[in-house]
């Protein structure tokens, strides 16, 4: 039976919001499979191996996920650009040259940040030989930073053009890679020198570079991209576009920052509780956080949509895309949530023993955590999507305040009440993760609505 003609827009919106983010999905999947491949191969070495590993790691985060957002402003701007004019090359290509000047701009001073890096962990107060060790791996590690961010550039280009499965294709393919050349280099297999620890940085530096080669010979030979030129007289400058540029994504990189941070206060916060709580909130928040890749693919696809619309100034096609973005979201984030509630001791097995006495007062913890991350699922969802949605429109200053105000303004100091004067323990540290998650995701909500309203309304 035929949908009625008015429902027609949002039936073709849902398809194509839901074609460009099942790859993005199963991309952001592929990313943390790198992590976690690092992870294992260190594993192997020793478990001091792990912990500099991890040192090296958390700090080369903070820039690493600061650089992402920043160059995520490439996505919003070309889509814009297309829906503006849909067969319009100059500008696309003009927006995608500076995106790789930008990553250049923040690629040299993370680099002189990390090179430094060892009296930084001297003054956090880390071991000496950790702190040795992880300086060791972040001195290669560190030059993974410039291919990276131009392949995020260029990912974000390939999905304002809707071809998302080319990113996919490359992004799965990286992580065998990843594993081969770690394990080669690490244990000195194949012929390769056996570099110990700092052979994981190696590996990370060396499959960065090829996939930002294999994107770009890609981008340079398929005929529905090679017709931008992109590689043509790119380090042309464009200094308004430039500005611009870091004008929409250094928001966008400060909200993933504030949202990133909490969630690593958080963990100090449960280390202060004892291991078992640290361990079930690790175990608690893996699980969240995979989960978490389905709304964040979905919240790159509403930029896309949302960005197609507001070049076309349509604002009814604005509200179609976002407000479909955002019943997707909900659908997705009640069957995880269920998912928490519903199977919590098969989702923990796979990171304990549920018959073993050793981490039964971890499992018990893990599992009150799970329940209290299936209540702020929907949170959770709403507000990455919506925060996409809002990018799409290149509205990222206010959002990135209100993200500001409600991680860390309320949802950190709710964690460290509940946590500590009122005695909840772990699970008022994952009761205030709620509450800060839920306050940013109404906010953004609200400001969605007035712009929408305001849109209708010019």
């Amino acid at each position: 039976m035929p949908l009625p003609a008015r429902l027609a827009p949002w039936r073709a919106e849902a398809v194509a919001t839901l074609a460009l983010a099942w790859p993005m999905i199963l991309g952001q999947l592929a990313q943390m499979a790198l992590n976690t491949t690092d992870v294992l191969l260190l594993s192997r070495l020793s478990a001091e191996a792990v912990a500099s590993g991890a040192l090296a790691v958390n700090l080369y985060n903070v820039f690493m996920l600061f650089g992402v957002g920043v160059m995520s402003a490439t996505m919003p701007m070309v889509a814009r650009e297309r829906g503006r004019m849909r067969h319009s090359v100059r500008d696309v290509r003009r927006t995608v040259g500076q995106s790789m000047w930008a990553a250049v701009a923040l690629a040299v001073p993370s680099w002189a940040v990390l090179w430094n890096a060892e009296p930084i962990f001297a003054l956090l107060g880390q071991d000496p030989a950790l702190g040795h060790d992880a300086a060791r791996i972040l001195h290669v590690l560190m030059w993974g930073l410039l291919p990276f961010f131009v392949f995020i550039a260029l990912r974000a280009f390939v999905a304002a053009l809707e071809r998302p499965m080319w990113v996919l294709a490359i992004g799965v393919a990286a992580v065998p890679v990843n594993a081969v050349i770690g394990w080669a280099l690490i244990f000195g297999r194949l012929g390769a020198p056996e570099l110990g620890l700092i052979g994981v940085g190696w590996a990370t530096f060396l499959t960065n570079a090829a996939t930002v080669a294999a994107m770009a010979v890609v981008l340079s030979t398929d005929r529905r991209f090679r017709r931008y030129h992109l590689f043509g007289r790119f380090w042309r400058a464009d200094p308004q576009r430039f500005v611009a540029f870091f004008k929409l994504g250094a928001p966008i990189g400060a909200m993933i920052a504030f949202e990133t941070t909490i969630f690593n206060a958080a963990a100090f916060l449960a280390g202060l509780l004892g291991t078992a709580t640290l361990a079930a909130h690790a175990i608690t928040l893996q699980i969240a956080g995979t989960a978490f890749m389905i709304p964040l693919g979905l919240s790159q696809a509403a930029t896309v949509r949302v960005g197609l619309a507001y070049g076309r100034r349509d604002a009814a096609g604005i509200a179609v895309a976002g407000w479909t973005a955002m019943a997707l979201v909900v659908v997705v984030m009640a069957v995880t949530a269920s998912t928490m509630t519903l199977a919590p001791t098969a989702l923990i097995g796979a990171f304990l023993d549920a018959a073993d006495p050793a981490v039964a007062a971890t499992f018990a913890l893990a599992r009150s955590f799970l329940a209290l991350a299936a209540i702020f699922q929907l949170a959770d969802g709403i507000q990455v999507v919506t925060a996409g949605m809002l990018r799409g429109r290149h509205d990222t200053r206010v959002p990135m305040i209100l993200a500001g105000i409600g991680y860390w303004g309320i949802g950190l100091t709710a964690s460290v009440v509940l946590a500590f004067p009122l005695g909840f323990g772990g699970r008022g540290i994952w009761m205030g993760l709620a509450s800060g998650l839920g306050v940013v995701a109404v906010a953004l909500v609200v400001r969605w609505v007035r712009l929408t309203a305001a849109d209708r309304a010019a």
